[in-house]
């Protein structure tokens, strides 16, 4: 049932065009990006008291336009896009091993996204009294140029300041940034503008430089951000909220993986759609990590509704 008065929560980032396949074989076309993927999955478990909107660009060419109606059909609100004449989505192509692990192959140098603020204002700045929650990732601040990020974390501590939750994933794919210094100083800003930290301990060490993953998960944990979430793949996953303890929420044993896309966006759809309603931390995680099992079983970023529906 939906309230009428819905939490409302902004994604800012990038969805592509996904290749899914082998080179010169068969190759199924889709589409996914990491804020995109946790907005849909979040539309599909907030239980009618959430509403996402999806702030990105894209151009004015037909496969805009044909992504742009299939994300209306995601259950997305769209009017925070902005159109770019000339631009193009982004497109990637994924392999998946006999494990279930990726390799991308990315083409988004002319990626629309990456204009998104080069306006004197945007439709998401433009409504920033509107939104109960704001979404954005490592990726989201490093396919935009520099003045770009500056506006972007600006809004998020515009929102933050206001009583809106601001929530960061460190996604962080190295291939996309300048260089490190760069990265370390972006990451750096959104740990200090969210209250809510996403944090993958193989990103944290990559980024950081820590020796071990045992290092990164206790500098996470020093992070002065009052609510830290630390995933770290099969192994249990730690959530403190203020001044709580930590506490360690196991995830499911899964006999099979298929394709682990999406695995930690669907585990951020699923802790938000919780907390964002009240419920503890621990059992968000629990929740959340129930749902990233489901997807990891099916290939695909999205996997189908009727595929997860007895978890709603």
């Amino acid at each position: 049932m939906t309230v009428n008065n819905p939490i409302k929560v902004a994604f800012f980032g990038e969805c592509m065009l996904e290749l899914n396949g082998t080179a010169f074989g068969a190759m199924q076309q889709s589409y996914g990006g990491d804020t995109f993927n946790t907005a849909v999955y979040l539309s599909r478990c907030g239980g009618g008291n959430i509403k996402p909107w999806y702030a990105t660009a894209l151009g004015d060419d037909p496969l805009s336009l044909e992504l742009e109606r299939r994300w209306e059909q995601d259950g997305l609100a769209l009017d925070l896009i902005r159109h770019i004449p000339g631009r193009m989505p982004g497109l990637y192509q994924i392999q998946v091993d006999a494990e279930g692990e990726r390799r991308f192959s990315f083409w988004r140098d002319n990626s629309a996204v990456k204009a998104y603020f080069e306006v004197a204002e945007t439709p998401l700045e433009a409504r920033i009294a509107e939104w109960d929650a704001f979404y954005f990732s490592g990726i989201s601040l490093a396919i935009l140029p520099a003045d770009g990020r500056i506006r972007l974390l600006a809004f998020a501590q515009a929102l933050r300041k206001r009583g809106a939750s601001v929530v960061f994933d460190n996604n962080y794919r190295p291939s996309l940034w300048p260089d490190m210094a760069v990265a370390r100083d972006s990451f750096s800003r959104a740990f200090a503008v969210a209250d809510t930290a996403l944090i993958t301990a193989d990103d944290h060490q990559a980024l950081f430089g820590f020796a071990s993953l045992e290092l990164a998960v206790a500098a996470a944990q020093a992070l002065a951000v009052p609510e830290v979430v630390i995933k770290r793949g099969a192994a249990p996953t730690l959530v403190r909220s203020g001044n709580g303890p930590w506490h360690s929420v196991p995830t499911q044993d899964m006999a099979n993986v298929v394709d682990t896309t999406a695995a930690g966006d669907s585990f951020a759809a699923g802790y938000l759609s919780r907390r964002l309603r009240g419920t503890p931390p621990e059992e968000a995680a629990q929740f959340g990590n129930r749902l990233a099992a489901r997807v990891i079983g099916h290939r695909g970023a999205i996997i189908p509704l009727d595929a997860m529906i007895d978890l709603l």
